[in-house]
């Protein structure tokens, strides 16, 4: 069928010619801002969509933003950028604020972009198996090659995408297209297991996309010349047999479980550090972003990490999931792919590979040359009745504690508090009502911490298991509480295991059925559990406190309560935190 073409005009996009007949521009490359270097090519871009048809016959559809002049796509050859998708388009009701989204911007200076949706969602063919699976990445290897194929192709290929996408852009790197040579990911699991359920606790918000035929049906987009959905329909029609996803994840509750759902130990099929080694073996550049306030944050850092002997470079900013307020990110997308489809020599392959927003302080974004920025000795903080110096912590009364002797300390395990709107949701909230609390005296100076914290915690339950959390807060002197992060430890799967990547100095609880072991009725077993990283200032007169409780209403599936957990720190069995303060940066 002949595709209809949609002319799109940007606004504000200056004529080619007027730009030419301008001064050259500042050549101006750094995080956040880029300028002198890529010149505007084109005014205009048409969109098409089309079926693409994989090596197995399952058509996916796609939409194709191509440069024009006078509302016909040009022939000239440029590199290709792509997203796998969930869905082509946002609907019309939201705005999608996603860099993800604006990437049809870059089709100005010189690039095709496409969003390619994946088989079994939105208008493509086929049924979802899993969930960022190996059937998926085989399409994505089978898109990115006929993406450089085409006669208007430079022959160099870019993935995109951002949370289950972003996964789908690493997932594309593994099967190692020949074409593809960057990849530009946010907010994704290196690890679905460490992602998903990590510290073995599936407390997170997301199962996948679960959507009925109806919903479906009414929230796709048919192609082009499919004006009366009837292939909309036929492609629906066969998302009827795809896998339930939260029934999967409820059923594997181990690294190594295997579900008979798509036949496969899937938390291990579905995680890109399973195939790390492909990765590295592609030669791909890799951009990984994030924010302070995403759940991935941990991840993103761990697979810049085990990619480092790759182009590969980490931006993390004070934002939530998929986010980037305040920070061109756009510039940033343009610089890499510039760099690596274009080969423009515009330094940011120079640069520090690691770019940081520190929060709370004076000049808040750093560049680092490696991760964590300072591995010294951290300041380890003792628990305890009384504090133990200046950053000694002591229990705060709590009506939810008892305290024994100032080794012991009990709470009775009770529902977690909720968040009181709807994005609280997916973010962590306060449990200091109903945890043990335990607080610093006010701080003399600005205090930075940025790395890990790390709790080494003693605990004791009457059940054979016990999910435990640990919350670490900023306490202004007006009371006004900040939660700055947090981490969490199924305690039957406390066992640790050398990881088979970089896990940046770590515990690595591996999580294997082997490793599960159930807890003795009052025996207390050492638990370490890291808090997702941190770069963030304590001001002065501020408190830090630590929040310890048994439940979160984020949990998927909640453990029993009603039962009482004991917290021992004595001189045999010593709970402590480790901090990581930035004694070599300035706040």
């Amino acid at each position: 069928m002949k595709a209809a073409l949609a002319s799109l005009a940007f606004v504000g996009v200056v004529a080619a010619s007027s730009a030419m007949a301008q001064a050259p521009a500042e050549r101006v490359s750094r995080p956040g801002e880029y300028r002198g270097y890529a010149p505007v090519l084109y005014t205009e871009t048409v969109r098409t969509s089309t079926y693409l048809k994989l090596r197995d016959g399952t058509r996916l559809a796609m939409d194709l933003y191509r440069p024009a002049v006078g509302g016909q796509p040009v022939d000239a050859k440029h590199p290709v950028l792509w997203e796998h998708s969930l869905s082509r388009r946002s609907p019309p009701d939201v705005t999608d604020v996603s860099v993800t989204r604006r990437m049809p911007e870059l089709v100005r200076y010189g690039y095709v972009v496409a969003y390619v949706e994946r088989r079994g969602l939105g208008a493509s063919f086929g049924a979802r198996r899993g969930y960022n699976d190996r059937t998926e990445a085989r399409d994505a290897y089978d898109v990115t090659e006929w993406l450089a194929s085409q006669p208007w192709s430079s022959g160099k290929v870019g993935v995109f995408g951002c949370s289950n996408t972003g996964d789908a852009a690493m997932h594309a790197a593994s099967y190692q297209p020949p074409s593809l040579k960057a990849v530009f990911a946010g907010c994704f699991s290196w690890s679905k297991f460490d992602g998903f359920l990590r510290g073995g606790i599936p407390a997170q918000w997301g199962t996948g996309p679960e959507r009925s035929i109806e919903d479906q049906l009414k929230g796709a987009t048919p192609v082009d010349g499919d004006a009366d959905r009837t292939l909309l329909r036929q492609a629906v029609e066969q998302h009827r047999d795809a896998t339930p996803l939260a029934e999967m994840w409820r059923g594997m509750p181990y690294r190594d479980s295997w579900s008979d759902l798509v036949a496969s130990r899937f938390w291990l099929e579905g995680s890109v550090s399973t195939h790390r080694d492909a990765l590295a073996r592609g030669g791909a550049a890799f951009y990984v972003w994030g924010g302070w306030l995403d759940e991935f944050r941990r991840e993103g850092l761990v697979a810049w990490a085990s990619l480092r002997n790759n182009p590969a470079r980490v931006l993390i900013g004070p934002w939530l999931h998929c986010r980037s307020n305040g920070f061109d990110l756009m510039a940033d997308a343009h610089r890499f792919f510039d760099r690596w489809l274009k080969g423009v020599d515009n330094g940011i392959d120079r640069e520090a590979p690691i770019h940081l927003y520190t929060q709370g302080a004076a000049q808040p974004w750093r560049s680092y040359t490696q991760w964590p920025p300072a591995p010294g000795a951290p300041v380890r903080l003792a628990i305890g009745g009384e504090a133990t110096g200046p950053l000694g912590l002591s229990l705060e009364p709590a009506s939810a504690a008892r305290v024994d002797a100032g080794e012991r300390a009990e709470l009775q395990v009770r529902a977690a508090v909720k968040g009181v709107d709807a994005m609280s949701m997916t973010q962590p909230v306060s449990q200091a009502a109903q945890g043990l609390r335990f607080v610093t005296a006010p701080l003399a100076a600005d205090t930075a911490l940025v790395g890990h914290p790390l709790a080494e915690l003693w605990m004791a339950s009457p059940v054979p298991d016990q999910h435990v959390f640990v919350y670490l807060e900023d306490v202004a002197p007006d009371g006004k509480t900040t939660l700055v992060t947090e981490g969490r430890l199924k305690a039957s799967l406390r066992a640790e295991h050398r990881a088979p990547y970089d896990v940046l100095g770590l515990p690595w609880h591996r999580g294997l059925e082997a490793d599960h072991q159930p807890l003795a009725d009052g025996e207390a077993v050492r638990l370490r559990i890291d808090l997702l990283p941190l770069a963030h200032v304590f001001k002065a007169g501020h408190r830090l406190r630590v929040v310890i409780t048994g439940s979160d209403f984020r949990e998927r599936f909640p453990a029993p309560a009603g039962h009482r957990l004991t917290l021992v720190s004595s001189a045999r069995q010593p709970s402590q935190f480790s901090l990581p303060v930035a004694s070599n940066t300035t706040p």
